[in-house]
């Protein structure tokens, strides 16, 4: 994301949204589209988080599941429509830090639990249950040689990539944001995100499958059926078993925690999406500030609205956060590669660029659907959350529409000129002067010398100016590119600023390369072999995976406060004088 980050900022300096972007190079006809593959991925992405939400509250309460799928957005929408993204960023580090914190509790005090004995206990115990698993090398859980896990894998990597690139609020960030931000922060993440299924995942699942079938397991004899082991429901069971109905409560905030935070972002995106890509486009294209953020309100409590009821929808449908795990990348996919060629390809045309996201969801729900039959013989609820034909069905959704657009590009070809994406200019609402909506400045990365220019400017500095490190581009261009032929359109960043970004896309690059040789190939490629793991090679692996998960919350938690401490020191300034000048 911070490789296409950069792209999208050299290529479109001025964008806004990424389906800015598809409007500004392929019409309205592929804007509708890429809006609605858009919704469609937000929609399901936030249906899933509500409807594991509430399946969890139900098994651990009793709660209906109607009456959790209702409360859990409920609340969402009332600060978000009140705070809007300055909430979000508030509310999204603020829960973050409550959950990484109680996921390490947890995680530690299962593992050192006296029913469980640390890393020996638990290794001797999960070997004592004997569980064979199909597919795992001798059927043991200790053994990264697992065909299943390998093929959850890649389809929650599908639907991860999807969830980032089909979402306008990563787009947003990474247009909104300096490049010497955005990089670290994306690179960052890529690294700390590993913490959560490594170290608590590890512990807690293997904890579960220890005692499941023991007198400690709260449900003894009865053990966790299949379906409640896809509705997420074997850490609450672990959790009550070793320690008691408070860890349970601790659970439900934790979950709060997350669930809110996923929502509120998928509300922000989605109407983002109603307010500008929507009113401001095609309904009323000089509303003001203030009423595009009327317009947001009012998608935010029209989307909140409609997730409950489509998470209702799942559960009396059957579904689970499983069987929407399966799902979600292939209807999700599609306009990914699509997206991508706009910035990379010009000879990728409008015809290719609408029908390409469409043959491609086809293809890829075909195969799902006839794979699925092929191998089962019927078509339910049950059959179409199968591993195989789940992975096949995402991976013909990702790659085809890339296939259908060259194809088609070749055939009817035709080539974009790069400087019509110069043509898009920051939005500025010249009806309200006094708007905090918008910046009067043109760009993040080209706003610190502009800041400094006199007194008159001081508040506005609080609120925009980056850091005083950051090389000095030219101010902004008097004449807007949006008025000015083809031919005298020029880059609005100056040579110092395009060198500046074009040294952390290299950054970006390197990283993003040795990322995937770590993280895909050096890792775990030479642990897929015919090997069970040793107890002292397991207390090994537990140990890093708890120190991974500290270095999260270090990185999550400590690294952002100290890194913004100029910007915090700054905004408490600009309060301070508020409050003076106020009286």
């Amino acid at each position: 994301m911070a490789v296409l980050g950069i792209i999208a900022k050299l290529r479109v300096p001025y964008a806004h949204t990424s389906l800015e972007i598809m409007r500004m190079r392929y019409g309205k006809w592929v804007h509708w589209l890429f809006i609605l593959l858009n919704l469609v991925n937000n929609i399901f992405g936030c249906g899933s988080m509500i409807l594991a939400g509430s399946q969890l509250v139900t098994g651990m309460t009793g709660m209906h599941v109607v009456a959790a799928s209702i409360l859990i957005p409920a609340g969402v929408v009332t600060y978000t429509a009140v705070g809007g993204l300055k909430a979000t960023f508030l509310t999204d580090f603020l829960h973050t830090t409550v959950a990484l914190i109680l996921l390490i509790y947890f995680s530690l005090a299962v593992l050192t639990n006296e029913h469980i004995g640390g890393f020996s206990g638990l290794y001797e115990k999960v070997k004592a249950a004997n569980d064979y698993i199909p597919g795992n090398y001798e059927g043991s859980l200790l053994t990264m040689k697992s065909k299943s896990s390998v093929l959850f894998g890649l389809v929650l990597k599908f639907g991860n990539l999807a969830l980032v690139l089909m979402d306008t609020a990563f787009w947003q960030k990474s247009f909104a944001s300096e490049v010497n931000s955005t990089v670290p922060a994306y690179n960052l993440v890529s690294i700390v995100i590993l913490a959560i299924p490594w170290c608590t995942g590890t512990i807690i699942g293997l904890s579960a499958r220890a005692i499941e079938k023991t007198p400690v397991w709260f449900d003894y004899p009865n053990t966790l059926t299949t379906t409640q082991v896809n509705s997420g429901l074997v850490m609450p069971y672990v959790l009550r078993s070793l320690l008691g109905k408070g860890a349970t409560t601790g659970l439900l905030v934790l979950i709060f925690m997350a669930i809110t935070s996923t929502v509120s972002s998928s509300m922000i995106a989605v109407s983002s999406i109603i307010s500008l890509d929507f009113f401001r486009t095609y309904i009323n294209p000089r509303a003001s500030d203030r009423k595009i953020l009327q317009v947001s309100h009012w998608g935010v409590a029209f989307h909140g609205c409609f997730m409950a009821g489509f998470a209702i929808m799942l559960e009396y449908a059957g579904a689970t956060n499983n069987w929407s795990t399966y799902f979600r990348p292939i209807i999700s996919c599609p306009g990914i590669l699509p997206m991508i060629l706009a910035l990379f390809w010009s000879r990728q045309t409008r015809l290719a660029a609408t029908l390409a996201p469409i043959l491609g969801l086809l293809s890829g729900l075909a195969t799902w659907l006839s794979l699925s039959w092929k191998w089962s013989g019927v078509i339910n609820i049950n059959t179409t959350q199968d591993q195989v034909p789940g992975l096949y069905g995402a991976i013909v959704s990702f790659f085809s529409p890339a296939l259908y657009s060259i194809v088609i590009s070749l055939i009817w070809p035709s080539r974009f000129d790069w400087r019509e994406f110069l043509r898009i200019d920051l939005i500025e609402d010249k009806s309200q002067p006094s708007s905090s909506l918008q910046s009067q400045l043109p760009s993040s990365e080209a706003v610190n010398d502009t800041s400094k220019v006199g007194k008159a400017s001081e508040k506005e500095a609080y609120l925009t100016s980056g850091e005083e490190s950051s090389p000095s581009p030219s101010p902004p261009r008097a004449q807007l590119n949006a008025q000015l032929p083809l031919d005298e359109v020029v880059h609005p960043f100056g040579e110092e600023t395009i060198r500046h970004i074009k040294k952390w896309l290299k950054i970006a690059t390197a990283y993003f390369i040795l990322n995937v040789l770590v993280t895909i190939v050096l890792w775990p490629m030479p642990l897929y072999r015919d090997w069970i793991f040793t107890k002292r090679f397991f207390g090994g692996w537990i140990t890093m995976a708890i120190i991974w998960h500290f270095a999260a919350m270090f990185s999550v938690i400590v690294y952002p406060i100290y890194d913004g401490r100029h910007e915090i020191a700054r905004a408490v300034r600009g309060m301070v004088k508020e409050m003076k000048w106020g009286k």
